[in-house]
């Protein structure tokens, strides 16, 4: 940069306190973005040798064994099902209640966590208009200490350096509001394929031939016939 000003000046030194609170909240974001889109992802949260697994024990009728392998499972469909699966004795209904309650706690529990980039994202341009603010209020003061006729170079200095704040705080919250964006597009399409998936596992109990399975491993009435 020219006149003898450097970037880690300006970047770094000239914006003052605002400034470093800006990279602090820049190195946080981009923290949350690569924990996150590590951890919700469809290898995560919705494994493909999960899903045939956990098909394959209900395709051959082993309730209790597919009640132990969804049991603590991180993965979203092993939470659906055993969440459905633990109320099979009240009927196919309850089963369907549960899933779909397991799915709005689990959706809700992953948004809640991405919900730090949506901060951040409306949090940064407000702290960078804040230091450009405080940087031009700064300008107009240098221009009243020089009997309002200051060196055009020392006021566009000072004027850019204030600017320099604003682009911070969008560089923060670009990123970090698309990002949140795709993560909620994503929570929200595997949960929905979790549900479809999981409603077609438990169809088996709706029907006349499917026994209601308890968590005993016993199978009791058909849950058709009681429903």
């Amino acid at each position: 940069m020219g006149s003898g000003i450097s970037y880690f000046d300006v970047l770094f030194v000239k914006c003052g306190a605002i400034g470093w609170l800006l990279w602090g909240l820049s190195v946080a974001a981009l923290a949350i973005i690569v924990t996150y889109l590590l951890s919700i992802r469809r290898a995560r949260l919705l494994p493909s040798e999960a899903v045939s697994e956990i098909r394959s024990i209900i395709s051959r009728r082993r309730y209790h064994e597919a009640m132990e392998r969804t049991a603590g499972g991180e993965d979203l469909l092993s939470c659906l099902l055993h969440a459905a699966m633990s109320e099979s004795t009240r009927g196919y209904y309850a089963m369907e209640r549960a899933m779909e309650e397991a799915a709005d706690n689990r959706a809700a529990s992953l948004l809640r966590k991405i919900e730090w980039l949506n901060l951040i994202g409306n949090i940064g341009p407000m702290l960078g208009l804040l230091g450009t603010v405080w940087g031009m209020i700064l300008a107009f003061f240098t221009i009243v200490e020089k009997g309002g006729i200051p060196e055009p170079g020392v006021l566009a200095g000072a004027i850019g350096i204030a600017l320099v704040t604003t682009l911070e705080g969008l560089m923060i919250a670009i990123p970090s509001l698309a990002i949140y964006a795709m993560l909620r597009n994503r929570i929200d399409s595997l949960t929905g394929e979790a549900l479809v998936t999981c409603q077609k596992l438990i169809s088996a109990f709706r029907s006349p031939r499917g026994g209601a399975f308890s968590p005993a491993g016993q199978e009791r009435h058909p849950v058709g016939a009681e429903t």
